[in-house]
């Protein structure tokens, strides 16, 4: 079954007992990794893509196996935490639905990353979603992929206004006109939010290049190198670049001055759908959690007022597409009383937190609740990241000021700064989240802009 150019898997018939599926430290569907709060299962999605009907077995095996808790990912995923008990049941619900890999040893690279407005969005200059489904096809079918570590990504780029720039992918596309004819821009261990692209193919290439690229890391990486940065580090990616292109003259790839124009749209709120007289409706799940009642409800509204699908966003939120534009406040209504965040000034709205150490046994802080202490504390929105250690498992990439956690209730307070490693410029140490708020109020009203 396909749905807006998305391959939606179909229900699985009854089967034998479920397969091994390899060692790993990454949640995954057919891996249960146990935390502090229970087991955590990862549903890897088509683009995010989901229906109502997958939303609603998803709230229901939380639901029914776990303690309710469902995250919404900063690769536009799905996660069920606090799972206890027999796990063959949950997984065997989500299977059943069509939520699962068409073989089980290609659930961990189903890695694609898209806009969760890609075929939608007035501003694309390419629909990226049929190259996903390619792609998608070949990392669950291919045996030799599925030696790819859990982790290694891939991010298309259809230019869309609402997209996610700043996520490090170990491969990237973007689409540009050269000799108006349409081409994607790529590169390596890095985003396009950021990086010049270091090549570019005929856009009918584009699978095949990516497929070179992940074979030619394959031949060359050691077991220690499991993402294209480690093979490229004291190396140089244009020289990767080039031996390829040497390789396969085929793909046909040629340099190209090529640097993705900024994002200026905010995520939550309403957006222009390509399609007349329809709107996409974005919304945010408070640090990245949302309850059963929450999911459920966002499919009703799927089914009832748009097309009966459902994005989750790189922004740990939802994206419902073809809703009437007459009824979208209504719609944000409906979701705002759920409790989904709808207005991007809501102070919840700019902030991240991990797990923090209600979870996780690495977290030396209650970094969601002291999330929660923040947002009451500014005086207006400020875009922070709460880590609960070094790791920084909640955000893909870095965020303007990062609260490092040292102490239950303490943290180091960090401003990105693009000439520094890492989270960027100590500013504090070991203070309070109230602290925290007083020092970034401050700065806010000093001027910043990042």
């Amino acid at each position: 079954m396909t749905n807006l150019g998305i391959p939606l898997h179909a229900p699985f018939p009854a089967r034998p007992p479920l397969p091994a599926v390899r060692p790993s430290a990454c949640p995954g569907l057919l891996r249960i990794v146990q935390a502090l709060d229970g087991g955590i299962c990862r549903i890897k999605l088509p683009g995010g893509l989901l229906t109502a009907d997958q939303a609603e077995a998803v709230a229901n095996a939380a639901q029914v196996y776990a303690g309710e808790v469902i995250e919404a990912t900063n690769r536009a995923n799905l996660q069920i935490r606090g799972i206890v008990g027999e796990h063959g049941a949950l997984v065997e619900a989500l299977l059943t639905a069509g939520l699962g890999p068409r073989q089980a040893a290609g659930d961990d690279v189903r890695n694609v990353l898209l806009s969760p407005a890609a075929g939608l969005d007035p501003q694309q200059l390419l629909d990226v979603r049929p190259l996903a489904a390619q792609l998608l096809a070949s990392l669950e079918q291919e045996p030799r992929l599925h030696a790819l570590s859990a982790k290694f990504a891939i991010q298309l780029d259809g230019g869309e206004a609402l997209a996610m720039l700043e996520h490090h992918h170990d491969v990237w596309l973007s689409p540009v006109i050269i000799d108006g004819a349409g081409w994607m821009a790529f590169g390596l261990a890095g985003c396009p939010g950021h990086d010049p692209a270091l090549g570019a193919v005929p856009a009918s290439n584009a699978h095949a290049l990516v497929l070179a690229v992940l074979d030619a890391f394959l031949v060359r990486a050691t077991a220690e190198q499991h993402r294209l940065r480690d093979l490229l580090e004291g190396t140089s990616a244009a020289g990767f670049v080039d031996d390829l292109a040497a390789q396969r003259r085929d793909l046909g790839i040629r340099s190209v001055d090529f640097h993705r124009a900024p994002i200026t749209a905010t995520p939550i709120g309403v957006h222009a759908q390509y399609q007349p007289g329809h709107s996409l409706v974005v919304a945010g799940a408070a640090l990245g959690r949302l309850d059963a009642e929450q999911l459920r409800g966002a499919a009703g509204l799927a089914r009832r007022l748009g097309d009966g699908t459902l994005r989750i966003t790189p922004w740990q939120g939802l994206l419902l597409p073809g809703i009437a534009s007459a009824d979208a406040a209504t719609v944000q209504l409906a979701l705002a009383a759920l409790g989904w965040l709808v207005d991007p000034a809501q102070p919840l709205a700019s902030l991240i937190a991990c797990t923090g150490s209600s979870g996780c046994a690495k977290g030396l802080a209650d970094t969601k609740a002291d999330a929660h202490r923040l947002a009451a504390t500014l005086l207006e929105p400020a875009a922070v990241h709460l880590s609960g250690c070094a790791r920084s498992c909640a955000a893909a990439h870095v965020a303007p000021a990062t609260l490092l956690a040292v102490g239950n209730g303490y943290y180091d307070l960090y401003l990105r700064d693009a000439t520094l490693p890492g989270f960027g410029a100590l500013q504090a140490t070991h203070i309070t989240v109230q602290e925290a708020g007083a020092l970034l109020d401050a700065r806010s009203r000093s001027n910043t802009h990042d």
